[in-house]
């Protein structure tokens, strides 16, 4: 998903210009220009826009004012850029916390460092892919990161939900077994489990179990190499406290 941006620039060569080089990076896409700061809060405030780019060669006193008033109405405000043809803002800029400064004629490599370093400070989520369960002319979606475990019944699964709900699907578990995300796996002829959910893999009992409902599934010899996998992949993200 792409970072969005907005422009508050009256002067439209200079505008023009910088939405040139800003389509050069990949993973940012312009969604408004305003000429105006009173123009420019509207757009911000209806929240289309992650970053803010403001000219501050021309009315710099009216769009300091604009990043102080908006606090007023958001918790939330996008990033803000200042640029200029000279560092005479720079520090005004830095008590309003913007996020860089560029002055003018832009530097390619200035760009590029503000941006990724932009992109590692706010990373963007993707979101959990939904999933369609289809009976007749009934459609019903399922955020797959509401999802705890699939259960097999006969030839139906069932679905255990995060909120404790179980809704049924007229197919088999294996059907949705490749149509998952990757952060679910079987451990069972009968089972599939949300690994993110997973508080502790006892090989005792041959149990897992969630840290929702306080249930504990079975894995079976015929799925513990998914198991181990697991096992592994869980102990390398942790704190280690082994006793």
């Amino acid at each position: 998903m792409d970072y969005t941006f907005g422009i508050i620039d009256p002067d439209a060569a200079s505008y023009l210009q910088l939405q040139h080089l800003l389509e050069g990076f990949e993973g940012f896409t312009p969604v408004w220009h305003e000429v105006n700061p009173t123009d420019g809060l509207n757009s911000i405030l209806k929240g289309s826009s992650d970053v803010v780019f403001l000219n501050l060669n021309e009315g710099a006193p009216d769009l300091f004012e604009l990043v102080r008033e908006l606090h007023q109405f958001t918790d939330t405000p996008p990033v803000f850029i200042g640029m200029a043809s000279d560092p005479s803002h720079a520090y005004q800029a830095l008590k309003h916390q913007f996020f860089d400064y560029w002055i003018t004629p832009y530097s390619e490599l200035e760009m590029r460092k503000t941006l990724m370093k932009f992109g590692k400070r706010f990373p963007r989520t993707t979101p959990a892919p939904t999933l369609c369960l289809q009976s007749y002319k009934d459609y019903q979606y399922l955020n797959t990161d509401e999802i705890l475990y699939l259960q097999a019944d006969n030839n139906t699964t069932d679905f255990i939900m995060k909120d404790g709900t179980r809704i049924s699907a007229f197919k088999t578990l294996k059907s949705f077994e490749q149509k998952l995300p990757a952060n679910f796996v079987r451990i069972h002829q009968s089972f599939i489990l949300n690994r993110n959910y997973i508080s502790r893999i006892n090989y005792g009992k041959n149990r897992c179990s969630l840290r929702i409902g306080h249930t504990e599934l079975p894995f079976s010899r015929g799925y513990k190499q998914n198991v181990d996998a697991l096992k592994e992949l869980l102990t390398q993200a942790s704190i280690s406290g082994r006793s």
